[in-house]
């Protein structure tokens, strides 16, 4: 059986910025397995720019980024395999792996960092009626098609959800010469980023319907045409509403799942909300060496937090095979109150915070000139002032250790004030 300090699993942005922040951490004995034929991830197909404003304070497109990180593994001599499978991990940290050139194999890791990314809703998923018919893709198949094997999807496209890779993909198909006739999105709010309603909606003129939906599809062997209707205050279809759209493409951005079968595997207690693992301040999930980061925790909406959130994991990591972590006191229990559906991460142990410590969250609507809050029973710890929230823009609350040191109450809340309220 082959032995290694820390493996990571998952060779997209997470995955690297971990392994890498390990091994800066002293850690020399690291795998990390990729199951696709390259390392980098989803950002190998992301051609577009707009990453790298945060972590290298210029704009890069998804291969450059994902580049930068590929070149410091190789510098750095981190092992990695590729078209490799992970098919199930133990309790007991054992993976067992597949791939052409070693067969099966049984890997026993001290320490394994999760870091598998999400996968997208499927037309199955959300259940639209009609025709099972070529030409309904989701849109990261359909961004993979068109910037990495050169297939020309379609050419009359309609966008069913607002999400940031079906933006990008209106404007992408736009621009390889397709008619796109609407981006469609169930909920009153875009589930994207603004900047990307901007550049890719706003800029080439293309609708986006806010409460709106498909509600069946027609044609024989490729769609035809798909029916959109308005949707009420509980997202069901209002009779007499319905419009017909003649199309052959239908590119669904229904929201993202973190890929979490082998967390499941290990025993790892997931989040109901973001369906990721529950995670403490070191990126540690319930299971004991187990870590997890990036989109397999909770969906982003920029790799730049991703890189951030990872190299926490991989820095915690390194510190757990040297036994620097601590375990002294009652964590404290993060909890998402009014306005805020969930927070990352859900435990706080105050002795292993460096000297600050970040809380992601979202909002579970668009709110205008609004406050976070967060408290420990009735102290307020901070609070900080937002002129905008949107359900589709991630936030983040820095705290700093030394007040959250000697807290008698042990759970620590955030919530959404607006306007007027104090």
């Amino acid at each position: 059986m082959l032995n290694y300090d820390i493996i990571v699993i998952g060779g997209g942005p997470a995955g690297l910025a971990a392994a890498i922040e390990a091994k800066r951490n002293g850690i020399e004995n690291i795998l990390v397995i990729e199951r696709d034929r390259e390392l980098g991830g989803i950002l190998q197909q992301c051609i577009h720019n707009g990453f790298g404003l945060h972590v290298f304070k210029e704009e890069l497109t998804g291969p450059e980024y994902a580049e930068r990180f590929i070149d410091q593994l190789h510098e750095m001599g981190i092992t990695y395999k590729l078209d490799t499978m992970v098919l199930d991990i133990t309790e007991s940290k054992v993976i067992s792996a597949v791939n052409t050139t070693d067969g099966l194999m049984e890997i026993q890791a001290q320490v394994i960092i999760l870091a598998m990314g999400c996968r997208e809703r499927t037309r199955g998923a959300i259940n639209i009626p009609g025709s099972r018919v070529a030409g309904i893709f989701t849109a990261g198949t359909a961004q993979r098609f068109v910037n990495m094997e050169g297939y020309m999807v379609g050419k009359n496209v309609v966008i069913l959800g607002s999400g940031d890779i079906g933006l990008i993909m209106a404007r992408r198909m736009t621009l390889e010469g397709a008619k796109v006739q609407a981006v469609v999105e169930l909920m009153p709010y875009s589930g994207g980023l603004t900047r990307n309603i901007v550049q890719c909606l706003e800029d080439f003129n293309i609708p986006l319907l806010l409460s709106h939906t498909v509600t069946n599809i027609k044609g024989k062997d490729r769609v035809e045409e798909i029916t959109i209707a308005k949707v009420d205050e509980n997202r069901r279809p209002i009779k007499g509403t319905e419009e017909i759209y003649k199309c052959d493409t239908l590119l669904l951005s229904v929201g993202l799942i973190p890929e979490n079968e082998l967390s499941k595997s290990a025993g790892i207690v997931l989040d109901n909300i973001t369906g990721g693992p529950v995670v403490n301040e070191s990126m540690e999930t319930s299971v004991e060496g187990i870590f997890a980061c990036g989109n397999v925790v909770h969906v982003h909406d920029l790799v730049d937090w991703v890189t951030e959130e990872s190299r926490r994991a991989g820095k915690n990591a390194a510190r757990y095979v040297k036994k620097e972590l601590k375990n002294i006191n009652e964590p404290l229990v993060t909890k998402a109150e009014k306005g805020i559906r969930y927070i990352v991460p859900h435990q706080i142990r105050v002795e292993n915070i460096d000297s600050k410590l970040d809380l992601y969250m979202r909002v579970d609507n668009i709110y205008h000139n609004a406050k976070i809050v967060v408290k420990s029973g009735e102290t307020v710890i901070k609070q900080v002032k937002k002129p905008h929230l949107a359900p589709g823009e991630m936030e983040s609350v820095t705290l700093l250790q030394k007040d959250l040191i000697n807290l008698e109450n042990r759970e620590l809340t955030v919530e959404l004030l607006e306007g007027g309220e104090q």
